[in-house]
């Protein structure tokens, strides 16, 4: 898959995140999927007429929202009539899922295939434009999502994994000292590497391998082959 990056970051470095958007980062520079070409974070609903400006200055043309029929109708992304496209492809039709994590990270696996094949798709379309990744606060859904696409593009494992961490800091949150309960919602409750790794786990044993997990949800040979060579199962 050739990308090319798009767009003029010219004062809005990724680094700094986009304003009223929690938990942005770039995606990429890890395998063959390059810097400036997937993004991921939070919501858009709270996004700002600045922080607008700053994501159309990255370049980015299509936004991926993952959330629930429901999470959407109450809090809708706010683009500000950024030219854009947006799809909705739920990893959850219904705002429901397990609530132990270490339950919910395999049903995440089961069905965020969908979503996978979408991000791969606008990735491999002529334009080259960035693509945006978001659930609600950005490192579940997106996390599996994202996890997947960087596998896909042969990134190692551990970079994987240490991207996928990186939610806890751009969340502030940490792990409640033994005494204390369990954080309540899910947006409360830090990753942890074991998450991601029961999600992959899940995928291999049921399909051997991401492409024919992918296979299975709807990808052709064509999408297939747009993946950079060497990709494990193709």
């Amino acid at each position: 898959m050739k990308i090319d990056r798009v767009g003029s970051t010219a004062g809005t470095p990724a680094g700094n995140g986009v304003d009223g958007v929690r938990n942005f980062r770039d995606a990429g520079g890890l395998g063959a999927l390059p810097s400036g070409v997937l993004y991921r974070s939070g919501a858009l609903h709270t996004l700002s007429e600045r922080g607008a400006r700053e994501l159309a200055g990255l370049g980015v043309r299509t936004v991926v929202d993952l959330r629930s029929g429901p999470e959407t109708a109450d809090r809708p992304d706010v683009l500000h009539g950024i030219p854009l496209t947006h799809l909705h492809v739920p990893v959850f039709a219904e705002q429901r899922w397990p609530d132990e994590q270490m339950a919910l990270y395999p049903a995440m696996a089961e069905h965020a295939g969908r979503a996978v094949l979408a991000v791969l798709r606008r990735l491999a379309a002529g334009d080259g434009a960035p693509v945006l990744v978001h659930c609600a606060s950005g490192k579940d859904r997106t996390g599996v999502v994202v996890a997947l696409v960087q596998t896909l593009f042969g990134a190692p494992e551990a970079a994987v994994t240490e991207d996928f961490l990186r939610s806890n800091e751009a969340l502030g949150l940490c792990e409640p000292p033994p005494s204390s309960p369990a954080p309540r919602g899910h947006n409360t409750r830090p990753v942890a590497a074991a998450h991601l790794a029961r999600a992959l786990l899940w995928i291999r044993s049921h399909h051997g391998s991401l492409p024919a997990y992918l296979r299975t949800r709807g990808a052709t040979e064509q999408d297939l082959a747009a993946l950079p060579a060497g990709t494990p199962g193709i």
